[in-house]
């Protein structure tokens, strides 16, 4: 029997500037001995910024460089985002995967499924209408296969739209009751639709292959009941579980150490690893890496470390 270990990570706006170094040297010190301890052989990374060595030079991952250097994961396979409509990454908020085993295939996914589409606010106050809003994602979805010793694994790193509101415009103004009202329902369906978008891509690879071994991660900004949760584990609402539904692998740690991020001093549950049922057959234990987490309402700036906890599941498979 060999053994793997898959994990999820939101790395708190990972980035460097060389007229900071002490900064990122802080944060590098704390992430590290983490990223050690949890040992991963598939590791999903979201928030990661890019940055450039000079004024008009191209955008490159140089703080996960310098992070991952001289660990386990320097020399892992990598495949990374890129922002949308473009060859280089985004300033802000982007996903890798790596691997210890080679990525067959790698992709990004932005509207390839689900296509962008404009909703048309209610009238305004004052009778006027107002201008279509579009419904775009904030970052696309990124997908690698994974050739393990196992076999193939198919994996789905994400970062769903926070649950805040988008500014709207209305005739009293973006800071009005309304404006944040609207704002939430467009973050809404932000958020959902990306989802559904991430959920109808897992159907294909069920399509290509029924028995796959997938597994979704990331940080959903939802919980367990949800409604983008809820899309992308694709169960039943009456309990009955359909042969594509995923399975919550973190919902399998003791309720105590169940949560990811503490807001206001509430413990929540909004990084997940959903697996399909032939790769849950091999699971044997999920670990969230929670001790000492700072609540994110009181942290101060800078931030040291991630106020997101990595979530991890190792499996086992015949070698």
């Amino acid at each position: 029997m060999g053994a793997f270990r898959l994990a999820t990570f939101n790395l708190e706006n990972l980035d460097w500037s060389p007229a900071r170094p002490e900064a990122f040297a802080r944060r590098a010190e704390a992430l590290r001995p983490l990223l050690e301890a949890f040992d991963a052989d598939v590791l999903c990374l979201q928030e990661i910024d890019a940055q450039r060595t000079h004024k008009h030079g191209a955008r490159r991952f140089i703080a996960l460089d310098l992070l991952l250097a001289g660990t386990r994961y320097a020399e892992f396979h990598r495949t990374t985002s890129v922002r949308p409509g473009g060859d280089a990454p985004a300033d802000v908020h982007n996903l890798a995967i790596l691997s210890r085993w080679p990525i067959r295939a790698g992709r990004q996914i932005y509207h390839d499924i689900v296509a962008r589409w404009t909703w048309p606010p209610p009238r305004d106050s004052d009778g006027s209408q107002p201008e279509p809003i579009e419904i775009a994602w904030d970052r696309p979805l990124l997908y690698a296969c994974v050739e393990t010793p196992g076999g193939l694994l198919h994996v789905i790193n994400l970062h769903l739209r926070a649950p805040r509101a988008v500014p709207v415009a209305t005739a009293r103004g973006v800071g009005s009751s309304r404006a944040q009202i609207e704002g939430q329902f467009v973050a809404a369906l932000k958020r959902e639709g990306q989802a559904l978008e991430a959920r109808l891509f897992a159907e294909t690879l069920f399509d290509a292959e029924p028995d796959a071994k997938i597994a979704i991660c990331g940080d959903f900004n939802a919980d367990a009941h949800d409604a983008p949760t809820r899309i992308l584990r694709g169960g039943r609402d009456e309990g009955e579980e359909a042969a594509r539904a995923l399975v919550a692998l973190e919902a399998r740690v003791a309720p105590e150490r169940r949560f990811t991020v503490i807001h206001a001093g509430r413990p929540t549950l909004i990084d997940h690893i959903l697996a399909s049922r032939a790769l849950t057959q091999s699971w044997r234990e999920t670990t969230i890496f929670n001790d000492g987490l700072e609540d994110e309402v009181y942290a101060t700036d800078p931030i040291v470390g991630s106020l997101h906890a990595p979530v991890v599941a190792r499996f086992e498979f015949e070698a």
